[in-house]
């Protein structure tokens, strides 16, 4: 059994999956815009939205995020009551992290040593999606 988080960027997607590339390193596994669907999967694109991203997954790491625009709202509801967490295994690398993804966000803890760990902060991205940034202790 996998939980992978599936995240709705609200027309946003392609762009979300530009700047995941750029910070994290993410790398796309699959993406399939709305125009790519056969005809008879159910309905048809709204016109505008054939090449948004109807399912995309990335591959951060060893993990994935699966993503897609969903129904291109212009009434994006607020991504709440979760955070990503993205565990890292050394300070260096964990701030390089952090800060690309504050990049045009919130920061809401900075990324600092912590008594659990030697880096850990707290920031919501560009696109409204909290993240937790933690870099383990050697042996946890």
């Amino acid at each position: 059994m996998n939980v992978l988080p599936y995240v709705f960027f609200h027309g946003r997607g392609e762009e979300a999956i530009a700047f995941y590339q750029q910070a994290l390193n993410a790398e796309v596994l699959m993406m399939l815009r709305f125009k790519d669907a056969p005809p008879n999967a159910g309905r048809a694109p709204e016109p505008g939205t054939e090449d948004k991203i109807m399912h995309a997954t990335l591959q951060i790491g060893t993990s994935q995020l699966q993503l897609s625009d969903g129904d291109c709202g212009t009434t994006a509801v607020p991504h709440a009551g979760f955070s990503l967490s993205l565990n890292l295994d050394d300070a260096a690398t964990g701030e390089r992290c952090f800060q690309a993804l504050a990049q045009g966000g919130q920061i809401t803890l900075p990324f600092q040593a912590t008594f659990w760990s030697p880096g850990f902060g707290m920031l919501v991205d560009r696109f409204g999606i909290a993240w937790m940034v933690n870099v383990g202790r050697p042996n946890q």
